[in-house]
């Protein structure tokens, strides 16, 4: 790999989106950093004469090779970020991809199958409220009349906002022609975890995404005055949420999962008033779909018990849910092949949703994880060394050359 191919690109990148106060980003689906970001993948696939392409979910690909070609090898990743979220969730699977291309090149490398080069649009969900919605239109798992529903916090509808975009949302829906012509997508990412650091290797191959969702939690209280009613007197729905995200922790540490409320509204919201409604978003995550239902089950009920008890009713709303993805057994053994020889490659699960984790349900479908140093994602403080960012480059290089050279 040319080093220069690598950093350039990430340089070029590395301001788009990226709040000066908190440097973290907002990369959010079909808004101004995203359409930046999107007008740099086509400008890279172009530099590169890929051809270049936008499906009818807005999902962008450069193909190297003929793109109605079959038994294609695919390979990227996506763009956009949570709140204020790091650099390398996403890109580094871009990047790394856009590298790997290079790299080839610069081998003489000729594949005999098509190459690509993919940027799922609006992965990680931030806007609109589900992650993946870009690859779970492809894949049929998100209907047009569901995308369709799908508002952010201004009310503003995704397919508005794809429309502002330039993108036409009527054309959204499954498309399993383009998918058929795919043999294998192999996504990059850098580890969400400390697993690699544990076992002081720089690059790793998933084994399994495990099953987790998204719950929303109503807490209808009553709204009153802060500094004249009395505290035997109130319906508040903010002591109801307090508890239930404690009895979420207590929960999913007993059992071995996780759960997390990460994002909370409140009605009226204001300093000397009682909430009349308090809503919070649970995500939970487990090893197992059995855990994973009873853990929701046991915070479902802990919160109905102490609205109960505080004069609040609780309505529950499940807003996502992926079942546990495992990856393509021959596909993630062929590379460790490729990868091993000699050397052992570590074979991990993650807790973290991916596209190749949708999309494997329609076809094989692997992970290469890069070292994180830290373990921290979704955060400004998200990293990988620039050693082992190379080593992701060359790694996914020898897959693509492994997969994509008959």
């Amino acid at each position: 790999m040319s080093p220069a191919s690598f950093h350039e690109m990430w340089r070029e990148l590395l301001p788009v989106g990226r709040s000066p106060r908190s440097g973290g980003y907002r990369r959010y689906a079909w808004t101004a950093a995203d359409i930046d970001c999107r007008a740099w993948f086509r400008a890279q696939a172009e530099y590169r004469g890929l051809t270049y392409e936008t499906d009818r979910n807005g999902n962008q690909w450069a193909w190297l090779g003929d793109p109605t070609g079959t038994d294609a090898v695919v390979t990227g990743s996506h763009l956009d970020s949570v709140p204020n979220g790091g650099a390398f969730d996403g890109p580094l699977g871009v990047v790394s991809a856009f590298a790997a291309l290079d790299e080839l090149r610069a081998r003489d490398v000729r594949p005999t199958r098509p190459l690509a080069v993919v940027n799922f649009g609006d992965e990680e969900g931030a806007r609109f409220g589900l992650a993946c919605a870009g690859s779970r239109l492809s894949a049929g798992k998100l209907t047009p009349e569901q995308a369709h529903r799908l508002t952010d916090a201004d009310g503003v509808t995704l397919a508005r906002a794809m429309e502002q975009a330039g993108h036409d949302p009527e054309a959204i829906g499954p498309d399993p022609e383009r998918l058929s012509r795919v043999g294998a997508f192999v996504e990059l990412h850098v580890e969400q975890g400390r697993s690699l650091v544990d076992t002081g290797h720089a690059v790793g191959v998933a084994s399994a995404i495990w099953p987790h969702g998204r719950w929303r939690f109503d807490f209808h209280g009553e709204a009153n005055h802060a500094g004249t009613t009395r505290l035997d007197d109130r319906s508040d729905p903010m002591l109801t949420y307090a508890t239930t995200v404690l009895a979420a922790r207590k929960k999913a540490r007993l059992a071995g999962a996780l759960a997390t409320f990460g994002k909370v509204s409140v009605e009226p919201n204001g300093v000397n008033a009682i909430p009349s409604l308090v809503r919070g978003w649970l995500d939970s995550r487990a090893a197992d779909h059995d855990t994973l239902d009873r853990v929701v089950a046991e915070i479902r009920r802990a919160a109905a018990e102490r609205g109960e008890r505080d004069g609040v009713r609780v309505e529950v709303t499940r807003e996502s849910f992926t079942p546990v993805v495992e990856f393509d057994h021959a596909l993630r053994d062929r590379l460790t092949g490729i990868l091993g020889g000699d050397r052992e490659v570590p074979v991990l699960p993650t807790g973290a949703g991916h596209d190749a984790g949708i999309l494997s349900s329609a076809l094989p479908s692997a992970m290469l994880y890069v070292r994180n140093p830290t373990g921290v994602s979704h955060s400004p403080a998200e990293s990988a060394d620039e050693d082992d960012c190379t080593a992701g480059v060359t790694a996914l290089a020898e897959v693509l050359e492994g997969l994509a050279c008959r």
